[in-house]
């Protein structure tokens, strides 16, 4: 019998928030309608990205540091299973439980059976993009528990019923007046004075919070990072609702993608200076939170990590594309991206949006399964200028639209056109004779710079969105013989 690989499990259908509806074309098309959404998006975009570059251009070893991280990260990913076994040694050594979970159905019933086990009905959650990425809080109050956000984006996306649309920022997409009408309709008890001033915004969440905070008897987390030789974990944050969630309740749950891990504190290092001054333009997070296990008579007295492949294994099976675990989350790629700032997180259909998004949840869930994502992108490298560890996303996303062409079992009409015009262009002969030909295009324009765009299909879809230059009356051969003599 011969032996048959099977390939690597990807995260599955059903379950999380790494597919849309719509492909990337439909739903950017709905968004794009939408001035508002477009209109809040560029001024918060445009002042992330001042306060970014103001910050970074500090660092007179900026680039040693990008450098430092990428090393750091491809090391650590060269021996995954090394560090994430001795992580669990580590943990499990300070009292701590670890749980491997190989997708979101697995993930999402082991915390609800940890919470189920404590007999609390509430759960108060810090902000994570690995228990976002399964849906984590549909799995919850599906059995019936109560998920409450603390991170003031989070809870205005939550008492929105929307989905957050941005990594680092899920409320982008809503202005001050948005965020106070959400509050004034969903907050029982909230002032009928509240205006849309920041501080009052913040006080009200605030009040809002406090008494879930000091009722809660579970806390669910994610981690920016955990550290191998000693099992700790930790979580950067801003508002301090996490330090909050991680101190108070008696039992704290981490879910934890398994590309987290760093080797040793001295990795951390580098990370912690890259992290803030790549996502909030800031110098230092204001609240660093780190843990081990437990500690008797100090914080919460049961702790849980449960470590998440869905899918994460098979990107790292890629020789190209697992550059993009590498991600530390920082959102830098976002604020930078033409294509996010003028369509938003939504029109991606992932929790993953932007650059970042549009490699790794087509990688997530196999590339078929997100097909239009790899295509979101204007390949301008804005996001690899910005990316603190030095991600090559242009690369990878050529190299998924390359994965995506050859899956298809019948080429597409752009397929045969471009191999139509390579077949035109191996041959002069047949190459002067379009160009003759080309030149009917110029009828067409009536002396305007461009063609009309409204050709019938299936040239439609490429004009719909794309100006076609008209034809030159001269050809560049043509130039070349008038001016050089041959």
């Amino acid at each position: 019998m011969t032996a048959v690989f099977l390939g690597l499990p990807t995260a599955p259908r059903g379950v999380g928030h790494l597919r849309g509806t719509e492909s990337f074309p439909d739903a950017a098309r709905h968004e794009l309608r939408n001035g508002q959404l477009r209109a809040n998006l560029g001024h918060a975009t445009a002042t992330i990205r001042g306060k970014r570059a103001g910050v970074v251009a500090e660092v007179p070893d900026w680039e040693q540091l990008r450098v430092a991280g990428k090393a750091i990260k491809a090391a650590t990913m060269a021996r995954l299973d090394e560090h994430l076994v001795e992580l669990e040694r580590q943990v499990t050594a300070r009292g701590g439980t670890v749980h491997w979970a190989r997708d979101a159905h697995e993930a999402n019933a082991i915390v609800t059976a940890l919470v189920q086990a404590t007999g609390s009905t509430e759960v108060v959650k810090v902000k994570s993009m690995a228990t976002q990425e399964i849906g984590l809080n549909e799995a919850l109050e599906a059995v019936g528990l109560d998920v409450f956000e603390t991170d003031l984006a989070e809870l205005i996306v939550q008492l929105a019923e929307d989905s957050p649309s941005h990594i680092l920022v899920p409320a982008i997409h809503k202005n001050r007046a948005e965020i106070r009408e959400v509050f004034a309709r969903t907050i029982p008890g909230v002032d009928p004075d509240l205006t849309d001033d920041p501080r009052q915004l913040a006080m009200a969440a605030r009040t809002h919070l406090r008494e879930r905070f000091l009722r809660a008897r579970v806390a669910v987390s994610g981690a920016n990072f955990a550290v191998a030789e000693t099992g700790t974990l930790s979580v950067v944050e801003s508002e301090g609702n996490g330090r909050m969630c991680l101190t108070l309740p008696q039992t704290l749950i981490t879910v934890m993608g398994i590309e987290k891990v760093v080797p040793t504190w001295t990795d951390l290092e580098v990370f912690l200076q890259l992290l803030p001054r790549s996502s909030t333009g800031e110098r230092m997070n204001p609240y660093t939170s780190t843990w081990a296990g437990v500690t008797p008579g100090d914080g919460p007295q049961e702790f849980h990590l449960v470590l998440l492949d869905n899918g994460r294994t098979a990107v790292l099976a890629d020789e190209v594309g697992r550059e993009a675990l590498h991600c530390i989350r920082c959102s830098a790629c976002l604020n930078v991206c033409p294509v996010y700032e003028r369509t938003g997180g939504h029109a991606y259909g992932s929790v993953y949006p932007g650059p970042i998004g549009a490699v790794l949840s087509p990688m997530l869930t196999g590339v078929e399964d997100n097909a239009s994502l790899p295509f979101a992108s204007s390949l301008c490298g804005a996001c690899y200028e910005v990316c603190p560890v030095a991600i090559d996303i242009p690369s990878i996303l050529v190299h998924l639209r390359a994965e995506h062409v050859e899956a298809q079992e019948r080429p597409t009409a752009e397929a045969l056109a471009f191999r139509g015009l390579a077949r035109v262009m191996s041959h002069p002969r047949l190459w002067h004779l379009a160009q003759r030909g080309a030149r009917l295009g110029r009828l067409l324009a009536r002396g305007r710079p461009t063609l009309p765009n409204a050709f019938p299909g299936p040239l439609s879809g490429w004009t719909r969105s794309r100006d076609l230059p008209t034809p030159p009356a001269r050809t560049f051969v043509q130039q070349w013989t008038e001016e050089h003599g041959r």
